[in-house]
C-alpha cells in the first residue's frame, strides 16, 4: 500500500518570464510588467486545489549589471499585486541573480541556484516541507525542463514566451520529452489539477 499523498506537500514550481508574465527580455521597469492572459486564473485554480505555487526564476540581469537586485523586489511586488486582484496567490518567490561567467562578485559565481541546477527547488522544499518527486515545474525554456528532470519532478513546457521556439528547434537538447506540452499556464494548471486528482488517498492511480 502506497503512502498517503498530502496535497500541501506538492508544489507547482513556476518560471516567471514567458510563463506568468510576458517576456520583455531583461525586464528593467515595473511599468513593462504584464501578466500573460489567464495566468492569474491558472494560479488561482492551483490555489483552490491546495497546491503550493512557488516561483523559481533565473535573473542574471543583476549579474550583468542591467538592473540592481532591489528592482526584483519591486517587480515581484507588482506581479503579486496583479495576481491578487484576481484572487491568485504565490506562496513564495525564489530567484537566482547570478551568472557563472559575467559580472562581478558576488554575482559572478558558479552557484547552485541557477537553473538547470536545482538549488531553488531544494530551498523551497526545505522551507515548505515539500515532496519534490510529487511536484511539478512549468516553464517556457529547455533549461526549465532540464531543471525538473534534474530534481525528479514532472516537467510541463508552455508554448508562451520562448516555449514554441524551444520545442521546435531545441528539443534535441532534452534527455527526455516533457510530461506535458501546454498551450499556456492555464492549460498546464488544468493538466496538473487532473493529474493530482488521478491519485487516490493511498497514493495509487485510480
Amino acid at each position: 500500500m502506497g503512502d498517503i499523498i498530502k496535497k500541501d506537500t506538492i508544489a507547482v514550481f513556476l518560471d516567471r518570464d514567458g510563463t506568468i508574465i510576458e517576456d520583455r527580455g531583461y525586464l528593467n521597469h515595473p511599468d513593462l510588467l504584464e501578466l500573460i492572459p489567464n495566468a492569474a486564473e491558472a494560479i488561482a485554480s492551483l490555489n483552490r486545489a491546495s497546491l503550493k505555487t512557488i516561483v523559481v526564476s533565473n535573473q542574471s540581469g543583476v549579474a550583468r549589471g542591467f538592473f540592481p537586485e532591489s528592482l526584483l523586489t519591486v517587480l515581484h511586488e507588482k506581479m503579486l499585486a496583479l495576481l491578487s486582484e484576481k484572487d491568485a496567490r504565490i506562496d513564495a518567490v525564489y530567484y537566482c541573480p547570478h551568472h557563472p561567467h559575467v559580472g562581478e562578485p558576488p554575482y559572478r559565481t558558479n552557484c547552485d541556484c541557477r537553473k538547470p541546477k536545482t538549488g531553488m527547488l531544494e530551498r523551497a522544499a526545505n522551507d515548505f516541507s515539500l515532496d519534490v518527486a510529487r511536484s511539478y515545474l512549468i516553464g517556457d525554456k529547455i533549461s526549465d525542463m532540464q531543471t525538473a528532470m534534474n530534481a525528479g519532478c514532472k516537467a510541463l513546457l508552455v508554448m508562451t514566451g520562448y516555449g514554441r521556439g524551444e520545442w521546435e528547434f531545441n528539443r534535441s537538447r532534452l534527455e527526455k520529452e516533457p510530461d506535458y506540452l501546454a498551450a499556456d499556464l492555464f492549460d498546464a494548471a488544468q493538466w496538473i489539477v487532473k493529474d493530482v486528482a488521478s491519485f487516490s488517498a493511498v497514493g495509487h492511480p485510480q
